[in-house]
């Protein structure tokens, strides 16, 4: 398949700027591939469609305040400082995205806050808009992450044009996000509310963790027509032993066993034994599914409905079917869902 294949009109409106009011009240399209039907529903009404020993797989991931805004010494110029990827805890060694990238070079000292009470030196160059940073910080690491805390900016995709609110702190991730690491959230897990997740327990549905650290390769837009010549960012995942076992349990009983989102499919993928069962992992992916892909875990899954010729798009299509998804993805426009990272979601079944 080619990139131009995922092409489609998407207005601008229909990106959502804003999360819902209450995370499970989103509108989800139900996608049947064996019907080959689409439903609208409401995002709750996920209970109807699963029962007694099906497993929801979902990641735990937690995004932290990435996006800093700094002072560059002696000129004073504004710049943006993303970090990317925790290098070395102990010599505070940050890789992080810089902009505007061409003011900055090796052995130039950034100040942020108001106080100047964290500086950072650059020290290595590792792309045109990569950077190695050194954080100068005399306290303990607990006091350099709670400063970073402080500091730092939720990184909402730069998709969503508005001002960043204080609700993003919180709506920006899920009600699962345990384990600190993504610059990017896990999109599909959002649309869980703690009462939604209790009534389906009470089903019988067993919710089982991973953990997929998402970056800002999510975004990233592909350059090349050939698919097969995309390369992917390396994300790092973890699955436990206790997941696996879920997991497989479910797969041997023939229950459903639902991916929620893009990056726990991923996860889930990159893991996989030649039998087809889920291996316990810990280590980095860059595994990028694309149609044709033959899927070996998950039999169901739930994802938002995606940018045009993003990777994102592209993996939902692999597990869809591609006819089916530009079909569903159509109609959701006609039917003015909400795209991206605060938007509506899909159940493929």
């Amino acid at each position: 398949m080619k990139l131009s294949d995922f092409k489609f009109n998407l207005p601008s409106e229909l990106i959502a700027e804003r999360p819902p009011i209450n995370r499970d009240e989103s509108r989800l399209m139900v996608v049947n591939r064996a019907t080959q039907t689409i439903e609208h529903r409401s995002f709750k009404d996920i209970l109807e469609y699963f029962d007694d020993g099906d497993v929801m797989v979902v990641n735990n991931t937690k995004v932290f305040p990435a996006r800093l805004y700094g002072t560059k010494e002696k000129t004073g110029a504004q710049i943006e400082v993303f970090l990317l990827r925790e290098l070395n805890r102990e010599t505070r060694l940050w890789d992080v995205l810089v902009d505007p990238a061409r003011k900055i070079r090796i052995g130039n000292k950034l100040y942020f806050g108001e106080d100047d009470n964290l500086v950072a030196e650059v020290i290595d160059n590792t792309t045109s808009r990569g950077r190695t940073l050194r954080f100068l910080f005399d306290g303990t690491y607990d006091e350099f992450k709670q400063t970073i805390e402080t500091l730092g900016e939720t990184p909402l995709p730069r998709q969503i044009r508005r001002p960043v609110e204080p609700e993003d702190r919180e709506r920006y991730q899920t009600v699962f996000a345990k384990r600190e690491g993504a610059v990017a959230a896990p999109t599909a897990g959002m649309h869980f509310s703690k009462q939604l997740i209790k009534r389906l327990e009470l089903k019988g549905v067993e919710f089982t963790e991973v953990t997929l650290h998402a970056g800002l390769g999510n975004f990233r837009s592909v350059d090349v027509e050939d698919l097969s010549k995309h390369k992917m960012d390396s994300e790092e995942f973890l699955i436990e032993e206790k997941a696996a076992k879920i997991i497989n349990a479910a797969k041997e009983r023939e229950k459903r066993v639902c991916a929620v989102g893009t990056t726990t499919m991923r996860a889930l993928e990159s893991s996989v034994s030649i039998t087809g069962m889920v291996k316990p992992f810990e280590g980095w992916t860059n595994k990028f599914i694309y149609p044709p892909y033959n899927f070996s875990v998950a039999n169901a899954m739930v994802s938002n409905l995606h940018l045009p010729q993003s990777t994102l798009m592209m993996m939902v299509s692999a597990f869809t079917g591609f006819d089916l998804l530009m079909k569903a993805y159509k109609t959701a426009v006609k039917e003015k869902y909400k795209f991206f990272t605060y938007g509506d979601a899909m159940l493929i079944l």
